[in-house]
């Protein structure tokens, strides 16, 4: 049955120059490329130009220098040695960065959805046309509706310039999925005990650490490149690694301690965990005294919470708790329980989140060496323009008594608001989406794909043509981040600091940076007065003047480091310290959370058991890629080009599937992949589970070197547990099957 919007792949254009070749061309003239850079970068005698930026590849944003050639040629990325991001060393996606902007399946104009003999397609457009076509829509939304009902979906350096314009159109409808789908437990869950929320990078203090606990945090596979460095250290100097975790991953192969536990009873070890640190009295007295509440109350809600009660829900041995917990105790203060970054499981993440915030605060870890630094950012004027128009209504009022305690917009909120059968009262009308593949993004597909046929008009702005750009009515092409402007990196870290990112290329094809998109379309709106500027050099400029540089001078240096304003990274001993919560002190009964009506201390609560011959579905990272973005890259795709499915062999046996099989998977909803993933049969995988990458499966045949490759994840992402503390979409609580021969069509998600 054909839907009011149809989805159109871009593979099947026949204008522009668009038309994908086939795969193997594409291929093999990805390979000579990059082979041709390779032997060419070897050259010691090849005379190199070199430009300052910071990587895209993942929301790290390392510091480096790209190189060209004399001809313009772009040969290599290296890190910046001065940048505490990276040290120096990118890892194998940020070199791989490179791949990026040679990739040939690159967007490369404007497309405008069209209809031609009664079929739904794109047509090629200049960027006027395409800009005011939307400038248009919107308007016409706005007179309609009111502004708010356009809303923004944003993941990376686009959201910042596209959200500029969003504001001074009217509208402060807009997420960045990275909250709801990844860290968003977290933020609140930290915040709620010491006032402060962990941010990125995290602070933590992992290269004077004496002991790291690692708890579904994959450091070495999501290559967060500063942390997997100082982990690094810490291992030669005689740290303790303590890995829980349902498959033996890359960290837990460096680790003192693995600990396999069962899937979704973390909370149970955490609390045993703290018991035991209680009982034996083997917390920081002096710190918890000082500068902790609640003590009492902790004290007596964990008294039954001991590693016998939590055997029998973890699978772990109660004398690996109590020699896990004496372990973290011997290193205190120098010792962290990891907060992680994708902290979205089973709807109850939040309060997970909050179990490792008060072990880490019994340890006396927090702003204490070793442990979690007190971070510090560089603050950055705003260049002037007017006060943006306040909205009528903004995301605030779209959660409405939902998620009391989200900090920032909830993004599936957003799409449930979008979908008129849910009678919202502010209801929205046309989404403006930059950076983020929202089909594989975001869970419950359908849901999400519903809510894009509500619409009214959609503008995606990317670099590759993802499957969100099928939905599209007009599709703007992006040029990657070794081409462009865009701000300042001034994230916190040790010591605050600034980044510059500039072209080390002119854009190729029709491409054009987000700063510049958000500038023409902004014009197009007649939202001149907030674009008072010629071109970002020009905003730049102004900022790094006021902040003692100038754009001339980080041109040369790339990263500039500044004295900290704010005292030391570390409390001193007895140091008086006010948190920013309502007690002023580190809450291990948290008074926020009992005003909002949960639960002040973290309880485990039995989750969902898998059906009979369903086994529960991991997903993570793999050290190439960085979600579904990389996947085509052509230098990356080299480094892995499909993911494996990990089976245990018992598993493997009843269902007599073999090493390399490739194999369909179906959730408890029926849903089934449609393509098949090869397995990897391995003891590193608990018999209960099953562990796949993220990112892959993709059904754009544009995408010529990771079309079909292995299995999406997200399709089989049906069953969401929403976290009713902030809104965080839980997405391990889906379970699959097998099967072993190809499923007929029609069964297909």
């Amino acid at each position: 049955m054909k839907t009011r919007r149809d989805f159109i792949k871009i593979s099947a254009l026949g204008t522009g120059g668009l038309a994908a070749a086939g795969g193997a061309y594409k291929w093999a003239k990805g390979s000579e490329i990059m082979n041709k850079l390779s032997g060419e970068a070897a050259d010691k005698n090849l005379k190199l130009n070199r430009y300052p930026t910071y990587c895209e590849v993942c929301f790290w944003k390392c510091a480096g220098w790209t190189h060209t050639d004399d001809s313009g040629k772009i040969i290599k990325i290296i890190g910046n040695d001065n940048d505490p991001h990276s040290n120096g060393r990118m890892c194998p996606r940020g070199t791989g960065g490179i791949g990026m902007y040679y990739d040939e399946d690159r967007l490369k104009t404007p497309l405008i959805r069209t209809t031609k003999k009664g079929k739904q397609t794109f047509r090629k457009a200049s960027w006027d046309e395409a800009l005011e076509v939307i400038a248009k829509n919107f308007n016409k939304i706005k007179q309609k509706y009111g502004p708010e009902a356009v809303a923004g979906f944003f993941h990376g350096s686009p959201g910042s310039h596209l959200g500029h314009t969003l504001h001074a159109f009217g509208s402060h409808t807009e997420a960045h999925p990275s909250y709801a789908q990844c860290r968003g437990p977290r933020e609140v869950g930290f915040a709620a005990t010491f006032g402060s929320g962990v941010g990125s990078p995290e602070p933590t203090d992992i290269r004077d650490t004496k002991c790291l606990v690692l708890i579904g945090s994959h450091i070495g596979e999501n290559m967060h490149n500063g942390q997997v460095q100082e982990m690094a250290d810490a291992i030669d100097k005689g740290a303790s690694i303590i890995t829980v975790d349902p498959r033996f991953s890359t960290a837990a192969s460096k680790s003192k301690f693995w600990l396999p536990i069962k899937p979704s009873t973390d909370i149970a070890l955490l609390m045993a965990w703290i018991h035991v640190i209680i009982n034996n009295e083997l917390y920081d007295k002096k710190y918890v005294e000082q500068y902790a509440y609640g003590f009492k109350e902790l004290k007596e809600h964990v008294k039954k919470m001991t590693p016998e009660w939590a055997y029998g829900i973890t699978t772990i041995e109660p004398s690996s708790i109590r020699k896990t917990a004496y372990e973290m105790a011997a290193a205190s203060p120098a010792a962290i329980i990891h907060p992680g970054r994708h902290a979205t499981w089973y709807g109850d993440d939040t309060q997970r989140e909050r179990a490792i915030a008060i072990l880490n605060a019994l340890l006396g870890s927090w702003g204490r060496r070793g442990g979690f630094y007190f971070k510090e950012a560089m603050s950055l004027p705003e260049y002037p323009t007017p006060e943006p128009p306040h909205p009528k209504w903004d995301w605030k009022d779209i959660h409405g008594d939902k998620y009391p305690l989200a900090a920032l917009p909830v993004s599936n909120a957003l799409v449930e608001a979008t979908i008129p059968e849910n009678n919202p009262k502010h209801q929205i009308r046309s989404w403006l989406v930059a950076g983020t593949n929202l089909p594989l993004t975001l869970p419950n597909k359908d849901q999400t794909i519903k809510a894009i046929q509500e619409l009214e008009f959609m503008a995606v702005v990317d670099t590759m043509p993802m499957e969100v750009t099928g939905y599209a009515d007009v599709v703007l092409p992006e040029c990657t981040y070794l081409e462009r402007y865009d701000y300042i990196r001034a994230a916190p870290h040790r010591e605050p600091h600034i980044a510059l990112r500039m072209p080390a290329a002119k854009p190729k094809y029709e491409s054009k940076p987000a700063w510049w998109i958000a500038k023409k379309l902004g014009e197009k709106l007649g939202l001149e007065k907030y674009f008072p500027w010629e071109n970002i050099e020009e905003v730049l400029d102004w900022q790094l003047y006021r902040a003692g540089s100038s754009l001339e001078e980080m041109k040369k240096v790339g990263v500039k480091k500044f004295e900290r304003a704010y005292g030391a990274p570390y409390l001193k001993e007895g140091e008086d310290y006010e948190f920013y919560t309502n007690s002023g002190k580190i809450e291990l009964y948290s008074t926020e959370m009992e005003n909002a009506g949960f639960d002040p201390m973290p309880s485990f609560t039995q989750h969902e058991e898998p059906p009979e011959n369903f086994y529960r579905l991991i997903y993570g990272r793999t050290p190439a890629h960085t979600f579904s973005r990389t996947a085509n890259n052509p230098n990356l795709v080299d480094l892995k080009a499909e993911p494996l499915l990990w089976i245990n062999p018992k598993v493997a046996r009843i269902w007599g599937i073999e090493n390399e099989q490739y194999i369909w998977l179906k959730n408890q909803d029926d849903k089934i992949t449609q393509f098949p993933v090869k397995v990897r049969v391995t003891e590193r995988i608990r018999w209960d589970s099953v562990f796949m990458p993220h990112g892959f499966g993709h059904s754009i045949k544009r995408l010529s070197r990771t079309y079909g490759k292995g299995a999406s994840d997200a399709e089989m992402i049906t069953n969401v547990k929403v976290d009713p503390v902030m809104g965080g979409t839980g997405m391990r609580a889906n379970f699959v099957t097998f099967l072993t021969e190809e499923p007929k069509t029609e069964t297909r998600s």
